[in-house]
């Protein structure tokens, strides 16, 4: 179930809200959220069901465990064990392939194994479930006594299927202590509105042509398409997954809870680490804290650093799926923040920042093709569609995905994602204190923006959702 969804939208989460607001208490208002978050994990089905019950019965005597004996052991056991879990699931598949591959460059005969279908959400529970076993081993929290609250944070529907990955030290404080009220309210609605605008409205109609940009023959595709369609999908992934997120924090505000951003205009960033500080902010903060830094971080030398930062983005790679493509992305991104540390930053700040953001502009375009390749192969002919060809007469292909939808789609995406909106804003806000008009047409924006994502999720239409596989 997707939170762009009619079943969500006009069924469950109602229903959910009604249910939720009736008790006065937060203890059963816990175990309300618990129950429909179990019923929205289990639409996917039922033995994924099991499996993340599991992994929460298993996590919570762990963390005990390890409260109680201090034992650096049965905190490895735990790692360890979550590790297993989603390196069966999400990367079998993956290993096992590319173990026939060496099999049979020997001679050897094959391995089989049937292929093994990735419980969703897996990435983001299994983060979870690790960020709060480290919590309570460095003691930054208590180990969690009661079972349904510990369950609670890992299956949390608000934020179980796409994150934001969420430390468990930021949600215990806020399990019995969170603050419910209208003000609280009202902006996870708006928030949650623009999230579905920015999935629905823009996101799904970038899709259309980045998708079919991927999908056509590399050897007849125009210069031109190939370019619209990157950029296309540069957009488009920003919008699917900055809007989910925007959704997951809406509606975490509804239920009271404050979650941290994800997501700060990663594409006016001056440079590939400064774009790593705005594009999902909780994964490489996780990364960052539970990896990069338990490694020395940059305290070690600098060969020690540069091997640290490629196998931590050899990881964020990885952790998006298993293919080599991911790994090649992650490695690159790896690769330029060792340039940029080795000295190419200082020459960075010396040219008009206008360039600066250029620069990290065009290399995340160009990483974002062989993220969403099928393979490497996809990749390499994609980046040779760039360069000019003797296809660049047929522009017909590129002019009939033009349509008025797609025009105003890209037009509202350049002018969100580069934050060329912001001058309008500050006057709208220098407005509302003069003629007091800011809410009015705020509150009329967020209507039409609801309609109309009403409207194309009744209607039907294209609705991907590129984060729901990892």
């Amino acid at each position: 179930m997707l939170f762009s969804s009619t079943i969500f939208l006009f069924y469950f989460l109602p229903f959910v809200l009604f249910c939720y607001y009736i008790p006065s208490t937060v203890k059963v208002k816990n175990r309300i959220l618990l129950f429909f978050s179990l019923i929205f994990f289990a639409w996917a089905g039922i033995n994924f069901t099991l499996i993340l019950i599991c992994s929460v019965i298993f996590n919570f005597f762990i963390g005990i465990w390890i409260e109680r004996y201090r034992s650096k052991n049965v905190f490895i056991i735990g790692i360890v064990g979550n590790l297993a879990l989603l390196v069966w699931f999400k990367y079998a598949n993956f290993l096992v392939f590319n173990l026939d591959v060496v099999l049979g460059s020997f001679g050897c005969s094959f391995l089989y194994i049937s292929k093994i279908l990735l419980p969703i959400g897996i990435s983001f529970y299994t983060f979870h479930s690790i960020s709060y076993l480290i919590d309570v081993k460095n003691e930054r929290s208590p180990a969690q006594k009661n079972i349904f609250d510990m369950a609670l944070y890992i299956i949390l529907f608000t934020q179980l299927v796409a994150g934001p990955i969420i430390r468990y030290n930021t949600f215990a404080p806020q399990l019995y202590g969170r603050l419910s009220n209208l003000h609280k309210f009202s902006k996870g609605i708006e928030r949650f509105i623009i999230g579905l605008g920015k999935k629905v409205l823009i996101a799904n109609t970038l899709a259309r042509l980045a998708e079919e940009s991927f999908h056509q023959d590399i050897h007849t595709m125009s210069t031109l398409l190939s370019w619209v369609g990157a950029i296309s999908y540069t957009l488009q992934i920003y919008f699917d997954f900055s809007g989910y997120s925007d959704m997951a924090i809406g509606l975490s505000k509804m239920f009271g809870f404050d979650f941290p951003e994800n997501f700060n205009l990663p594409y006016i960033a001056e440079s590939v680490k400064d774009f790593w500080r705005r594009w999902h902010i909780s994964l490489s903060s996780f990364f960052r804290d539970y990896l990069y830094f338990p490694l020395g971080g940059n305290k070690k030398g600098s060969k020690r650093t540069y091997f640290n930062l490629i196998l931590v983005f050899f990881l964020t790679g990885l952790w998006h799926g298993a293919n080599y493509t991911f790994i090649v992305w992650g490695i690159i991104h790896g690769f330029f923040l060792i340039v940029e540390r080795a000295g190419f930053n200082k020459l960075l700040i010396k040219i008009p920042l206008f360039l600066r953001r250029v620069y990290t502009f065009i290399i995340v375009v160009l990483t974002w093709i062989v993220f969403r390749s099928d393979n490497i192969t996809q990749a390499l002919h994609y980046y040779r569609s760039l360069l000019p060809n003797g296809n660049d007469s047929k522009t017909e292909l590129v002019a009939s995905y033009f349509t008025m939808d797609f025009i105003v789609a890209m037009g509202v995406a350049i002018l969100l994602a580069f934050n060329i909106l912001n001058p309008i804003q500050a006057k709208l806000k220098r407005s509302e204190a003069t003629f007091g008009i800011t809410s009015t047409l705020n509150a009329c924006f967020l209507l039409a923006v609801l309609f109309f994502s009403a409207v194309y999720l009744i209607s039907g239409t294209y609705n991907p959702f590129i984060y729901y596989q990892f």
